[in-house]
Formats: C-alpha cells, sequence, structure tokens
C-alpha cells in the first residue's frame, strides 16, 4: 500500500542513513565536498518525510471528517 506514512518513514530512514555517512566521512577525511552533500541530501530526506507524514495525518483528518 502506498501510503504517505511508509513513503514518510522511509525518507526518514534515508536521512538517517545518509547523517550517519556524513558523520562516519567528517571523522575519516574531514568537511570536504562528499560531507556537505551527504549533509544536504539528509536534510532534504528528513524535511521530505516530516512532510509526508504531516499529510497523512491531514488526510486521515479529513477523511475522518467527511464521514
Amino acid at each position: 500500500m502506498r501510503s504517505p506514512l511508509m513513503y514518510g518513514g522511509f525518507y526518514i530512514v534515508l536521512g538517517i542513513l545518509f547523517t550517519f555517512f556524513a558523520i562516519q566521512s567528517v571523522n575519516t577525511s574531514g568537511w570536504g565536498f562528499w560531507a556537505y552533500l551527504l549533509i544536504l541530501l539528509a536534510t532534504f530526506d528528513i524535511g521530505s518525510g516530516i512532510r509526508l507524514i504531516g499529510i497523512h495525518f491531514k488526510i486521515k483528518k479529513q477523511l475522518k471528517e467527511k464521514k
């Protein structure tokens, strides 16, 4: 089932993974291009995940109000 909640959770997990890899990159080679790129991707993924989870609850609330 393609629900915004599932996709939101997936994006948040990806954001956490990108953050982890960015931390590892900074620890090994400092603040380079790849660390900044990974942090940028993590920011977009976590933001998208939060937005999708919010959309899920908004849709759920609207469907509940219709009944």
